[in-house]
């Protein structure tokens, strides 16, 4: 990157009166198709900053280059499912028929985009075991919380109060957190030697909370990306307490096509839409975390849906925005989507992804996801320690390096993978080991995408031996050297541009 002059702010290389765009001089700038209210406009001119288009081009372009995502290379976020987005569910989402909408447009201007998210309901609900879905939430963790807030609503319905919510010690961060805003209190379940749910630990603390038991989150999958093989005991033993099994479906990529969650027991579970189908994730979003139900819970969804018309009359064939019943008894105003719904291109590019693979591959989803991440594993287990043996599934977890005598860490690792043009997988997490080291690779890395990974692995590891100094100073070769991470979390200073004059 060419830091000596674009490698400043765009209001640092602002000059006062330089343009990038010319208008004719009988251009009206006062003419605007949608007149704003007078106390909405601006009582001055914006203070934007004032670059020739040259300067502007290079300044961003430049700027891109600092950025790591998968269009540069391979991004073998454990735990993240950090997939390629094929261009063309970019190009379908931002087709303008989609992308003009508008969140308060009459249903039957928009029944395109309502037939997306009717079809979308229908095969997420198939591909889960389930019986109905809600696009509404805009993330995973959204998802979470909206599926806590229904197990919450189908208790009260009974007259049932249940205030606790078990949770294994590998799970996810946000399931617990996703509990406590719920008003909910957790309850650790241990793992076993395998990583896996502890039987005995869960079969006593079922038998010392029962009625209190509202639920039982799990990932499955698991967070070491091992498959629960006592999961139809787990969600029978919780069955019989009187309480319902949630799904986090973070990991959904390793069983799609050979396993769906309702099948094993599950009664409320969330999407990713931005992990499993496409859109990866990132800076915050965007995202979708749909919510699906079991058969007998539909009631419990948040309103509004899409529904499909019954097939008679004149609307045959259409669809509309059911928004419920209102306290009234009054139904609600039937307009249609957009931020009602949630992020509408996310599901579009998910819904073009379901599409363009078919019932038929949408089957090797799974299985090639897997395949990947046992070939790593296998491929690197001599130099890098692995805590737990046996198939793995769509992610592998390794507890840093087998030599330790060098003192090189899994930090030290994940920076010296930056020299040789990789981004780092997960560190440190899962907690159960102290040096983990997460790597998941995805269906759709090649096998010389993965022989060229493994390689540097290898190197790596050969470094920790013979020049451990050249480890622990990594990275060497990257716009920022090594940083100080507690430091910059701890005093964040950030360039902030004062003025242009």
């Amino acid at each position: 990157m060419n830091r000596t002059l674009y490698g400043n702010l765009i209001f640092e290389l602002s000059k006062k009166g330089r343009k990038g765009y010319s208008l004719p001089e009988d251009y009206d700038r006062t003419h605007s198709t949608a007149e704003l209210p007078e106390a909405l406009r601006r009582k001055e001119a914006a203070r934007l900053p004032e670059c020739d288009e040259l300067t502007v081009v290079r300044h961003y372009t430049n700027l891109s280059h600092n950025n790591f995502g998968v269009n540069d290379g391979f991004y073998p976020l454990g735990s993240c499912t950090m997939k390629y987005n094929p261009v063309i569910n970019e190009e379908l989402a931002g087709l303008k028929a989609f992308a003009g909408l508008h969140p308060l447009q009459p249903a039957e201007t928009c029944q395109g985009a309502l037939e997306v998210y009717y079809n979308l309901q229908e095969s997420l609900a198939e591909l889960a075991g389930l019986s109905q879905f809600t696009l509404n939430p805009c993330a995973g963790a959204h998802g979470e919380l909206t599926g806590l807030m229904v197990i919450r609503a189908y208790h009260e319905s009974r007259g049932d109060v249940r205030t606790k919510v078990l949770i294994p010690d590998s799970a996810h961060g946000t399931n617990p957190a996703s509990a406590a805003v719920c008003g909910l209190e957790v309850v650790e379940v241990k793992s076993d030697a395998n990583g896996t749910v502890d039987l005995d630990d869960l079969k006593r603390l079922v038998q010392q909370e029962g009625p209190n038991i509202a639920a039982m989150m799990m990932t499955n999958p698991n967070t070491l990306g091992i498959f629960e093989p006592h999961v139809l005991e787990i969600t029978t033993l919780v069955h019989e307490a009187g309480g319902l099994m949630y799904y986090d479906g973070a990991n959904l990529n390793a069983l799609l096509g050979e396993a769906r969650p309702g099948d094993m027991g599950f009664d409320v579970m969330h999407i990713n839409l931005h992990k499993t189908f496409s859109t990866p994730h990132g800076g915050g979003g965007p995202g979708s975390g749909p919510v699906g139900v079991r058969k007998g819970l539909e009631a419990f969804l948040p309103m509004p849906r899409v529904v499909e018309i019954p097939a008679e009359g004149e609307d045959e064939g259409c669809f509309k925005v059911d928004w419920g019943t209102s306290v009234d008894g009054e139904r609600g105003s039937e307009i249609a989507v957009g931020s009602f719904f949630g992020n509408f291109g996310v599901m579009l590019k998910a819904y073009a992804y379901i599409l363009s693979l078919g019932r038929e591959h949408i089957k090797e989803v799974g299985p090639l996801a897997v395949l990947n991440a046992n070939y790593i594993k296998e491929r690197l287990k001599d130099d890098y320690l692995l805590p737990i043996h046996g198939v793995c599934k769509h992610e592998v977890v390794f507890d840093g390096l087998v030599d330790k005598s060098t003192g090189v860490t899994t930090m030290d690792v994940a920076k010296r993978l930056l020299d040789y043009g990789y981004h780092a997988p997960t560190i440190y997490f899962p907690l159960l080991f102290h040096e983990s080291l997460m790597i998941e690779p995805t269906e759709n890395e090649s096998k010389e995408t993965l022989d060229g990974f493994i390689d540097v692995m290898h190197r790596i590891a050969q470094e920790a031996k013979s020049d451990p100094e050249l480890v622990k100073t990594a990275p060497h070769d990257t716009p920022i050297g090594r940083v100080d991470d507690v430091l910059a979390a701890k005093q964040a200073l950030t360039t902030y541009w004062k003025s242009i004059e």
